[in-house]
């Protein structure tokens, strides 16, 4: 009971900062002839790679036919943990909501997880999110995101649903039915977690949601509150380096619908291709700024990008120390240089470069997210 009572306490002590930011199941693939399954790891995380025949949508009746359509099903992946560090049926899972991105990169960041997990003798599951890595359904990630429609399977209510199907078939078939299921997550994927233990809550006994913005939608926190920790961020560095990047907004724009300003954007921030508006390098700028606080660890780190220890510190340390005459934004691309060149192998920067398999993101926050259980 010892273990189970610590568990507690780490879901409490966890959920608590959460909300600080912004039916047919089909066959578990086991030995069946169409289970593809390999061997992998990061570092000291092992795990096997499996792929379940999941459906397509989960909240229509299926037609006549259907359900020998391969449209209506694709494969998902999921990571299993290796090891035999499980106690068995009835021992414990730990099952990671994957969120927008490739789930062997979560996988290979999640420490908490895999460390937790010998003391509590727990199964170590990562499923992929749909649309993501290499779960794209109507088999290929050109026709999953070919137009509106192909996209409109790509919700949360129907991720949170595979995770459900899922989990219920991965116990059954490893005669786990009375396992205890605690789901991980962060930020969208903590949000995933959170939103499954309510809308699912005979699948799992509790949810450690981290950095999980659940809140916001309801107006509970305000909505500036991601950027204005970000900014407080920069300001604890330096109030300099932060009233440079304030004041390189209004530069940006004002250059860029000058004559010749896209162009002479390009050249400054070294970009592969001339610019079609200021505001795409804006939201460039923007996304570094908002990464480089959510790594921000005191030591050197490789989740987004391989980044020195104390980051931020870095970014305004070269915006700050350039020499007299340096031009504002000068300044700021010395200072991003940090984020997105730290090793200085890149030549020019592709602003749709997308390493991580984001893509699909884009498309989920111009859809209203799902808001009620």
């Amino acid at each position: 009971m010892r273990p189970l009572r610590c568990l507690a306490v780490l879901l409490v002590l966890v959920l608590l900062p959460a909300a600080a930011w912004t039916l047919a199941p089909p066959r578990f693939p086991g030995p069946q002839p169409r289970a593809r399954q390999g061997t992998n790891g990061v570092g000291a995380y092992e795990y096997e790679t499996r792929y379940f025949r999941q459906r397509l949508d989960h909240f229509s009746f299926p037609g006549v036919g259907d359900e020998d359509e391969p449209a209506a099903f694709f494969q998902q992946r999921y990571l299993v943990g290796r090891g035999g560090g499980w106690a068995g049926p009835g021992g414990p899972i730990f099952f990671y909501c994957g969120n927008e991105g490739d789930i062997t990169w979560f996988a290979a960041n999640s420490g908490l997880v895999w460390e937790a997990a010998p003391r509590f003798a727990a199964l170590v599951v990562f499923a992929e999110h749909r649309y993501y890595g290499e779960s794209m359904p109507f088999g290929s990630k050109a026709k999953a995101y070919n137009n509106s429609k192909s996209l409109a399977y790509l919700t949360a209510e129907q991720a949170i649903a595979d995770f459900a199907v899922l989990l219920t078939d991965l116990k059954r078939n490893l005669s786990a039915e009375g396992s205890p299921v605690v789901l991980f997550g962060g930020s969208y994927g903590g949000m995933l977690a959170a939103w499954m233990r309510l809308k699912y809550p005979h699948v799992a006994v509790g949810a450690l949601a981290s950095s999980a913005p659940i809140l916001q939608f309801e107006d509970i926190v305000p909505s500036t509150i991601f950027y204005d920790l970000v900014s407080d961020d920069f300001k604890r560095e330096s109030l300099s380096c932060f009233h440079t990047i304030k004041d390189s907004w209004k530069v940006l724009d004002e250059q860029g619908n000058g004559q010749d300003g896209l162009m002479k954007l390009s050249k400054t921030f070294h970009l592969c291709q001339t610019l079609k508006t200021s505001g795409d390098l804006s939201d460039w700028l923007s996304s570094a700024y908002s990464y480089l606080a959510m790594v921000d660890y005191p030591i050197p780190s490789e989740f987004l990008m391989p980044l020195p220890a104390n980051p931020i510190k870095e970014v305004c340390r070269n915006i700050d120390s350039q020499p007299e005459g340096t031009s504002i934004l000068e300044r700021i691309y010395a200072g991003v240089n940090v984020y997105y060149n730290y090793t200085g192998t890149v030549g020019c920067f592709d602003l749709n470069d997308d390493p991580h398999g984001m893509g699909g993101w884009d498309w989920q926050v111009f859809k209203p997210q799902f808001q009620s259980v």
